[in-house]
């Protein structure tokens, strides 16, 4: 299916939510779409001859969504991990199979993760690309994002190397150069971790992402990865800037949150990861009482969900658990949540737009800004309707498949539930030989072994319910 290009679009008759500065909600509104640009924000637009016009009546209008930090180049394993540890994830990637990967199994997963990310409506995703494992491997990257009508950012990165060698090479240097044109469609960060190593041995790295203008992501408050005292190293080398995005979080001290906030950070949480893989409680309740800024992220397909609807709910529920268990502790009770669902829509939309520094362009659905639109409707769906709370519907009833439309820079890239201009089978058939060439690679015992790590024993306990022989204790026996 192919879309009429260099044709103004209008959304018709939808509910917008704008997720502006006062998260206005703009009911029976018309969205004008010229070239690149939002151009009107009404009801009953007049437009120019030869529009296309999408009937959004019944739907939700809003910000194409932003991940701040996603491992696409892992997204042709996806749920192979599912049952990991973040330790076996750590073994697998870095001390055992991630050096099989060749530039074509990197481009393979960034082709199907940049699709996957449009198809449920999330039109800038951060590929936080740490299987660089050469120059090669990065121009893959960039050939597979180039391929796919979305907004990214490659954050350049290799697990497998110290990041003062490979961001000091030549072939790193001349990579720059050659892919990194300012392309507005592209961008640039380097994707590093600090191991708190007095000697810091990653300030060389820092000092490359100073002399070329680009941030720094790095993931915080993680098992052997920037933990307080690589937040120290950072701060007291004047390398912590409004631009630096700290992904997680999630186990820092309050010293840690204070320099964040100090020096205008932001946190990508990633609420599923935190939540499975251990790098600690998804930290939404400490990075508000330190007014730290959030943007939410999947982390990666290998183990969770590739869309963003899946981030603001988990986030929703782990900030209001945390809430509940404390008040619980002190034996009280919550009356009123802290986190509302119009908050995590903001954190998914112009949460990202702020963290990339891009907010004077994205994030929100205003006059001037760049087209990039999600319209919510499924028809064929009774959970569709009615639509009373539009930012809870959002955060805690839509899902990837009620995304309608989605348009990128003015330009539509699913229309009717479908993208437009994808030859699926063809990318199918990429991701297909990827994981052919790991598992044979791998060897068949290894595959297996890989995705089904030992059960450790555990007690297995009663049914807690106890309507006979009744015994005092949680179970049974107690």
């Amino acid at each position: 299916m192919s879309e009429p290009t260099g044709r103004p679009v209008v959304l018709r008759g939808g509910t917008v939510l704008t997720v502006d500065a006062t998260r206005r909600v703009l009911p029976g509104h018309d969205v004008l779409v010229t070239g690149d640009t939002i151009t009107a924000v009404g009801p009953e637009l007049a437009v120019p001859e030869g529009t296309v016009e999408i009937d959004a009546t019944g739907g939700i209008v809003m910000p194409g969504m932003i991940d701040t930090h996603r491992h696409m180049w892992q997204t042709a394993m996806r749920g192979y991990g599912a049952d990991w540890t973040l330790t076996q994830y750590f073994v697998w990637y870095y001390l055992e199979h991630g050096k099989t990967f060749r530039p074509a199994d990197v481009y393979a997963g960034n082709l199907l993760s940049a699709w996957e990310a449009l198809d449920a409506g999330v039109t800038t995703t951060v590929d936080w690309s740490h299987g660089l494992q050469t120059t090669e491997h990065a121009d893959a990257a960039v050939d597979a994002l180039q391929a796919v009508p979305g907004r990214f950012v490659l954050a350049y990165g290799n697990i497998q190397d110290a990041p003062a060698h490979w961001t000091a090479t030549p072939e790193f240097r001349e990579f720059v150069a050659r892919r990194m044109t300012g392309d507005p469609m592209l961008g640039f960060q380097l994707a590093f971790d600090v191991t708190g190593d007095p000697a810091f041995p990653e300030k060389p790295a820092f000092e490359v992402a100073r002399e070329l203008g680009v941030p720094v992501t790095t993931h915080a408050g993680v098992w052997g990865a920037t933990g307080d005292d690589g937040i120290r190293l950072m701060h007291d080398h004047g390398f912590m800037t409004p631009e630096t995005i700290y992904v997680h979080g999630a186990s820092l001290s309050a010293d840690s949150y204070h320099r964040i906030a100090a020096t205008g950070g932001s946190v990508s949480v990633s609420t599923e990861s935190e939540q499975s893989a251990g790098q600690g409680y998804p930290p939404s309740w400490a990075l508000r009482s330190h007014g730290i800024p959030v943007s939410l992220s999947m982390d990666t397909s290998v183990w969770w969900s590739g869309d963003l609807f899946s981030a603001m709910r988990t986030t929703l529920g782990a900030d209001r658990s945390r809430e509940h268990l404390e008040a619980h502790a002190k034996g009280d009770t919550v009356t009123h949540a802290a986190l509302r669902a119009d908050q995590v829509v903001e954190w998914a939309t112009r949460g990202g737009a702020r963290a990339l520094g891009r907010e004077a362009e994205l994030g929100s659905v205003e006059v001037g800004k760049k087209a990039d639109l999600v319209l919510v409707k499924n028809d064929h769906s009774p959970v569709s309707f009615p639509l009373i709370n539009p930012h809870g519907h959002i955060a805690f009833q839509a899902q990837r498949g009620d995304v309608h439309t989605v348009l990128v820079n003015g330009r539509l890239v699913k229309r009717d539930g479908r993208l437009v201009d994808v030859d699926l089978a063809a990318v199918r058939r990429t991701v297909d030989a990827t994981v052919e060439h790991l598992r044979a690679q791998l060897g068949d015992e290894a595959w297996a072994q890989g995705m089904n790590p030992d059960v450790p024993e555990a007690k297995v306990l009663d049914n807690p319910y106890t309507y006979t022989d009744y015994q005092s204790g949680s179970t049974h026996g107690g």
